[in-house]
């Protein structure tokens, strides 16, 4: 068996010899020998064999042998894969036999984990680690893309192509329907608060992408349950780059201008064809030919335009004094390809790691901040662009609504209030923007006390703060907002300020046991954060004389916790983690303040046991066991929603004191015993190595459970302040299976190549929703569509997957053509009504997957990335509301235009309900594709250079009928345009 596996594997090593290349040149003598492994004594073949500060080498063979002409006074460097390099001078050698053994440092690399790190070979949760090395290429604004599709389990979606845009990110799928699904991020240290700030698209770009060192992503409950009441979405560790001790002073900048501009665009109608179906629509029709103009407008030209960007990083690492320190600067210009978007954003930070008293003492510093001009366009163009009349003229002279084409009444001028909005008009007539200053920071202190080595105690205090501020004015002429009997547009003014204050002591004690062959590692602590904010708005006409909005709200939240954790390790084989955090939060009302969350964790390290020690095929084989309970607090946006609120009530509910309307106040329904939502997770895995860890992945099997689900029920009449209420009673399951791989088929000095590849498959379904067994409960409907009144596409229901489509089922005629009105009588009737609507399809997507692959030979590298997503179903929105050429012409004195869809159902009315409209979104996308070039030893040999061309958003394969199939609500309707971007950067360091 032994000779078997060694055949194999020098086969299999025999691979990176055929690819290798190999650089030959004579000296004064041959040098041969032969690199064997320390632990078998076997020949490694593919092992470089270079010249020291040269590219002269060679490869050995599939024996270990190597043969190379250098001259005495060279050294040779003997280097492979998972091996400790070797350096030997040559001297009078002509014969030199190397021992290789293998790479130790590697089985230390660390994870960063809640409150501490670990050993990688020694975590037992669901963890995986992305380092800079492995970010995703491009213009990136946003943390978040640079982690996309890198990693089993995680699914994220962007919010489309503004500059800056936010991402939907679930971690094995959504464990909520009415809460948030996001996971926790904690910033070095700091948990932050990701509700959002206004005036700003997404509050993770208050970090430079270019500072980022890691992202560690806790999947499993086992992991995650440190953070508790928050944790049961995932957790996402964001890790800065920081100085090293005793580094030499380094300057490094990043980079790059980018060209950004559609890939694709809405199919409508040309002026030409459009004139065509009309007349074929309503050719006999005066009053509606009339409105024909004569212009050839293409509106989604008219709104789109090529994007230019530019983004520099500007660090200092180094020390002073021995004090390690990094600090950078930052500066982003991104414009949208949708005019008047824009983004500028400046960011700052800096950090120290100083250690005293002997190292017993070890402080870790970090400030950053942010400071961001934003500017919005009204995206309700890209719907305008969509459906205005291609044959009017995008200008009017005569025209006092902005100089715009505008459709008016005849008889007054006013607008049409229910027409289609000129869409340019709707961007350059409306400014939207915003200033938002955000700095997040802490300060960590490790202190080993110095009469028991083995004890530490970790004191962390941090804080993250935000002030917004912004307005939106649109002017009086502005036709969508035109009043002429109280003066028309909009003059708005908001702000908000967010406080967030942490404070962390934990003691940690770490102590080998060597007498039972153990290592004990406990931790204990304790964790204080405070959430402050304040928001203001006003907004009146322009002229002031109505007051639209005027408030003014604050409101806080506590968190007080309690946590610990047991790792212990018995023959550095068999590996045990406990954890346990208890959660006090001000959310709720005594009772149900506090909560317990628990988590258990085995994992066994198979390939120490003697009967794998000797196989080299496996290098790395370890299996992991967890269970855990995790919650989830951010339950709505009401801090105390345990407690009786008032609202105000309608326009028209007002009471009348002499000659003053006074509008009412209405008391809103609420549950004193809402408590969080609770997740409970099994995890099983396996983490693999082969050939010395040339190839390595894991496999995940998940299943989880949240129980006290929120949702909205009905409540008897009498019972409560209202006839409905959100209160805890539902259950929701995910299944899964994740897998992924990583190798390197090929190492050498001038030829490197690493492939990486994820897959995700999860199950979502709801297993409750209602206090007590319903048969007759449809569920909660969900999914607005825009088209009629209060239409909605989807429905939570027991039984089937959240955010489920919930549609008629479309009749066809003979040549595939969906009748108008025409649906499937399901339960038999003889008539169609909501009881004919049936559950089809889901948005969500079965099975998602990534892959990567980076190749570099010599100073030349290339990679690429992509994504893609399988049985995700997405309701064409676009269609369904202008794909209707019934709807050409509209009596109160408008026109628009149809997508081509509507030469394909030729229907007179919307079907807004059909599953006609449900469309597979399955998709494949190439995210980016990066060429680049090393100048290496440049600036007197202080420092190297790295040119490269980067292509974003190359291609999208798919069925999907639409615009864009990535569409995480599952509705599309109006979606920013993700655009291809063209990419020329520098990389400098010296």
């Amino acid at each position: 068996m032994e000779l078997n596996i060694s055949m194999l594997r020098k086969l299999l090593l025999m691979l990176v010899t055929v690819f290798s290349f190999t650089v030959l040149q004579a000296q004064e003598k041959a040098v041969s020998g032969t690199v064997t492994d320390a632990n078998d004594g076997m020949g490694i073949p593919g092992v470089s064999v270079v010249v020291k500060g040269t590219t002269v080498g060679t490869t050995t063979d599939i024996d270990g042998n190597y043969m190379l002409n250098v001259d005495a006074n060279s050294t040779l460097v003997y280097s492979f894969v998972g091996y400790k390099t070797q350096e030997i001078l040559v001297g009078e050698q002509t014969q030199i036999n190397v021992v290789l053994s293998v790479e130790t440092e590697n089985l230390s690399e660390v994870v960063v984990i809640g409150y501490g790190q670990v050993k990688k070979d020694d975590a037992t949760g669901s963890v995986t680690a992305i380092s800079s090395d492995d970010f995703n290429k491009g213009a990136i604004t946003s943390p978040q893309e640079l982690l996309s599709g890198k990693t089993a389990g995680v699914q994220i979606t962007s919010g489309g192509g503004a500059p800056g845009a936010g991402s939907t990110i679930r971690i094995r799928g959504g464990s909520s329907l009415s809460a948030s699904n996001d996971p926790l991020f904690v910033i070095d240290g700091v948990p932050v608060d990701t509700e959002g700030i206004n005036g700003m698209r997404n509050p993770l770009n208050t970090i430079h992408p270019s500072d980022i060192e890691t992202f560690t992503v806790l999947k499993d409950a086992s992991a995650t349950a440190i953070y508790g009441s928050r944790a049961s979405n995932g957790v996402i560790i964001i890790t800065t780059k920081k100085g090293k001790k005793g580094g030499d002073l380094k300057v490094g900048y990043n980079g790059y201008f980018s060209v950004s501009t559609r890939s694709d665009e809405i199919d409508v109608l040309d002026a030409t064809a459009y004139r065509e179906l009309f007349t074929q629509q309503f050719g006999d029709n005066p009053n509606a030919t009339a409105l024909l103009g004569n212009a050839d407008t293409d509106w989604q030209d008219e709104i789109f335009q090529t994007a230019i960007s530019h983004d520099h990083n500007v660090s200092l690492t180094g020390g002073i004094k021995g004090v390690p320190f990094r600090a950078s600067i930052g500066y982003t210009d991104q414009e949208g390809i949708l005019k008047t978007s824009e983004l500028q954003r400046n960011t700052a930070s800096v950090g120290f790691s100083p250690s005293l008293f002997d190292d017993h003492l070890k402080i870790n510093v970090n400030l950053k901040g942010m400071y961001i001009d934003n500017r919005f366009a009204d995206t309700g163009a890209i719907g305008s662009a969509i459906a205005y009349d291609p044959t009017q003229p995008v200008f009017d002279e005569t025209s006092p609504y902005g100089g715009y084409h505008t459709w008016t009444v005849g008889s007054t001028g006013d607008p049409v209030d229910i027409a289609t909005t000129n869409p340019l008009a709707l961007l350059q007539m409306r400014k939207d923007e915003s200033t938002v200053k955000r700095s997040i920071g802490n300060a960590q202190f490790d202190y080993k006390m110095h009469f028991l080595p083995e004890l530490k105690a970790n004191l962390n205090v941090g804080y993250d703060y935000s002030k917004s501020d912004g307005t939106i004015f649109v002017p009086e002429n502005a036709s969508w907002e035109y009043d002429a009997q109280n003066g028309g547009g909009v003059d708005r003014e908001y702000s908000q300020s967010k406080r967030n204050k942490l404070l962390d002591f934990y003691f940690n004690y770490v102590k080998d046991l060597d007498q039972i062959d153990s290592r004990v590692d406990a931790m204990v602590g304790y964790s204080w954060q405070h959430f402050w904010r304040s928001e203001q708005t006003y907004q009146t006409n322009v002229a002031g004389t109505i007051v639209d909005n005027d408030t003014d709200n604050r409101t806080e939240n506590y968190l007080v916790s309690f946590f610990g954790r047991l790792n212990y390790s018995f023959k550095d084989r068999y590996l045990l983690t406990l954890t346990v955090r208890r959660d006090g939060s001000s959310r709720f009302a005594d009772g149900n303040k506090w909560g317990t969350f628990p988590s258990a964790a085995f994992a066994w390290k198979v390939n120490e046991e003697a009967f794998l020690k000797n196989v080299d095929v496996v290098s790395d084989l370890k299996l992991r066991l967890g269970y855990g309970v995790t919650g989830q607090q951010n339950i709505t946006s009401n801090d105390y929603p345990y407690l009786n609120s008032y609202t105000y009530s309608e326009a028209n509910a007002q009471y009348q004191f002499g000659d003053k309307f006074v509008t009412t106040l209405r008391p809103s329904g609420y549950d004193v015993n809402i408590k969080w939502e609770e997740t409970t997770t099994y995890n099983a895995g396996l983490d693999f190595g082969l050939f010395n860890n040339r190839i390595t992945g894991a496999v995940d099997v998940y299943y989880r459970k949240t129980e006290d689900l929120l949702n909205t029920i009905p409540v008897a009449a009498g019972t409560n302040l209202t006839n409905q209420i959100l209160t805890n009673v539902g259950d929701l399951e995910n299944k899964g299976i994740e897998f992924e791989i990583n190798t390197r088929p090929i190492s050498t000095p001038d030829l490197f190549w690493e492939v990486g590849f994820n897959v995700t498959y999860n199950k979502n379904k709801i297993t409750k929703l209602t206090a007590v067994d319903d048969p007759n409960y449809l569920g909660v409907a969900t999914g607005g569509i825009s088209g009629g009144v209060g239409n909605n596409a989807q429905i939570h229901s027991v039984g089937h997957a959240s955010n489920s489509f919930f549609v008629w089922e479309q009749v066809y005629d003979a040549n595939g053509k969906p009748i108008e009105g025409l649906y499937v009588d399901r339960n038999g009737d003889g008539e169609i009504t909501e009881d004919d609507k049936y559950h089809y399809k889901k948005a969500a997507p079965s099975v998602y997957l990534g892959f990567s692959s980076k190749l570099s030979y010599k100073n030349w590298d290339f990679s690429f990335a992509g994504r893609a997503n399988f049985n995700n179903y997405v309701y064409n929105n676009v269609d369904s509301n202008a794909g209707v050429p019934g709807q050409m012409y509209y009596s109160a004195g408008y026109l628009t235009n149809v997508t081509e869809d509507a030469l394909n159902t030729g229907f007179n009315r919307a079907q807004y309900l059909s599953d006609y409209y449900v469309q597979d979104g399955s998709f494949l996308k190439l995210d980016n594709i990066t060429l680049g070039y090393n100048f290496n030893e440049v600036f007197n040999g202080k420092g190297n250079i790295r040119l490269y061309t980067t292509v974003q958003n190359v291609f999208t394969i798919t069925d999907y009928e639409g615009l864009d199939p990535e569409v995480s609500s599952g509705i599309d309707n109006n979606i920013y345009p993700r655009p291809r971007t063209f990419l020329l950067g520098v990389n400098i360091d010296f």
